[in-house]
């Protein structure tokens, strides 16, 4: 039988772990044969694995968060091009366009999670990727109100499930201390997917009128056929487990399982086996961190999907031309992108996670503060807070979503607890729709005030997570949850949460 040696992660308080050596039947029930940390061969191999899953998993998810945040986001690039001029649309029917994506997005969220396991994540991520394609390039030939209603409501079911399921995904192949900087990857495409849309904007406005289209109309074509593409290279590339996983070897899968066996390793004993149960599924709800965590993501996500929805109109009205506009809104989410990866690394090496959000959300409640109260004769100091607003709150982001994936153990449990929390959060793009109407600009003080309270909100809320795991672990370690001794998830004593 061949037996895999690897590096281990760090412990929960920053040990080093020791090596194991393990068969593929120890492998499935523990991981405590242990081997020299400093064994070049462990090492050697751990490396080559991170490598192999790298470079064959966060290129697809990399391809997938671009392009549904692209297809969720692009009718604001659209409206600066007359898209809701050439639909008669009035600015409430626009509105309501925007807002219409996220009902069956939300409702989504939580039963995708609970079915990837059974359909398998290759078949169920690729599905819903050709599904929201088609309805994104289906928008670039709609010719009234409805229709544009219609296809937003589809397009936000069919991408419902997307950044759950990758979480999820995630969190079965990477460690607890490497989870932080895979996510920061992940949230940094959706940066540069802001900043693409505003380049292919601009491409589409010099292209003009072609084929019977309008600019507009070509942004939703071109970007709907590339991710339909991507769907297809999903179901080539997606490995459904590390044990089907064709581009390791049989040495480097039984390493990759030994590492993700184990309370010690941050996951619940036999979440391989594991079967559906309604009480992981309540567990999860009442869970404090996922409360916490979704409260506090709520306000970030508010202010993403603002900046992503009206960051050419708010650009625009600072004086600047619609052609200048799509140029310049790349710089902010350009500086928010080697911040966010900058930041997952940090979170990651630190083995921290809201204690970092502590220290970025007020780059950009500092921002919005400015924005909300200087006066228009300041358009480039107000243009220098956009990329404050978009740095601060992208490079939380990833922090927030590791926490509570890894503060959660057992399968069920941490998938409903990650879709609840991105479903609760995703509201906050309904609530952005509303914050910045053509009437209160060009200062748009309501809307940045608005952002401004729910961040400062959420900084708080961050705050209270942490105190709330700081008490958790005391308990545990003063012997208040050794009733929960075998019971294979995060309520027993060795889990010791991240703060």
């Amino acid at each position: 039988m061949a037996s895999a040696q690897c590096v281990k992660d760090t412990d929960d308080k920053g040990v080093p772990a020791k090596a194991s050596s393990v068969s593929n039947e120890e492998v499935k029930s523990t991981s405590s044969v242990e081997a020299p940390l400093d064994d070049p061969k462990s090492k050697s191999l751990t490396r080559r694995l991170l490598w192999k899953l790298d470079t064959r998993i966060l290129p697809v998810f990399i391809l997938l968060v671009l392009t549904s945040f692209l297809d969720r986001t692009n009718v604001g690039n659209a409206k600066v091009y007359g898209m809701d001029k050439e639909l008669n649309l009035t600015p409430l029917q626009y509105q309501q366009g925007l807002v219409a994506f996220y009902p069956l997005y939300i409702a989504g969220e939580i039963p995708s999670n609970l079915v990837l396991k059974k359909i398998t994540p290759r078949i169920w991520i690729a599905v819903m990727t050709l599904l929201w394609g088609l309805f994104c390039t289906c928008i670039g030939f709609c010719h009234n109100f409805d229709q544009f209603i219609t296809l937003r409501a589809l397009l936000g079911l069919a991408e419902g499930g997307l950044f759950p399921a990758m979480v999820l995904y995630l969190s079965t192949i990477y460690t607890r201390t490497e989870l932080g900087l895979r996510i920061g990857v992940l949230y940094t495409s959706t940066s540069l997917s802001s900043g693409f849309g505003g380049l292919l904007a601009r491409a589409m406005g010099a292209v003009g009128d072609r084929g019977g289209l309008t600019a507009w109309r070509w942004i939703f074509v071109i970007e709907g056929l590339f991710t339909i593409l991507c769907a297809a290279f999903t179901w080539y590339m997606l490995p459904n487990t590390l044990d089907t996983a064709s581009f390791l070897t049989q040495e480097e899968k039984d390493c990759a399982i030994a590492r993700q066996s184990g309370i010690e390793n941050g996951t619940g004993n036999g979440e391989g086996s594991e079967r559906f149960s309604w009480g992981e599924v309540c567990r999860a709800c009442a869970y404090p961190l996922t409360w916490l965590s979704a409260c506090a993501y709520f306000g970030l996500l508010s202010t993403i999907y603002s900046i992503g929805l009206f960051l050419p109109t708010i650009i625009v009205r600072l004086g600047y031309t619609a052609h200048e506009a799509q140029l310049m809104s790349v710089p902010p989410y350009a500086v928010a992108a080697c911040m966010t990866l900058v930041v997952a690394f940090v979170s990651d090496r630190l083995k921290v996670r809201g204690l970092v959000m502590l220290c970025t959300m007020p780059i950009a409640i500092i921002g919005y503060a400015v924005m909300a109260n200087i006066g228009d004769e300041y358009p480039k100091v107000k243009y220098g807070m956009t990329i404050m607003m978009a740095t601060g709150v992208y490079s939380s982001v990833p922090p927030n979503l590791a926490w509570l994936a890894n503060n959660s153990a057992g399968h069920y449990k941490r998938a409903t607890a990650a879709a609840l929390q991105l479903a609760i959060a995703n509201c906050g793009g309904i609530n952005a729709s509303f914050l910045y109407p053509d009437a209160d600009g060009p200062k748009f003080h309501k809307g940045h005030s608005v952002v401004l309270g729910l961040l400062v909100a959420g900084w708080f809320l961050i705050l209270s997570n942490v105190l709330v795991c700081i008490k958790i672990n005391r308990d545990k370690a003063q012997g208040k949850y050794d009733k929960f001794i075998g019971s294979g998830d995060d309520r027993e004593p060795s889990f010791k949460l991240v703060l």
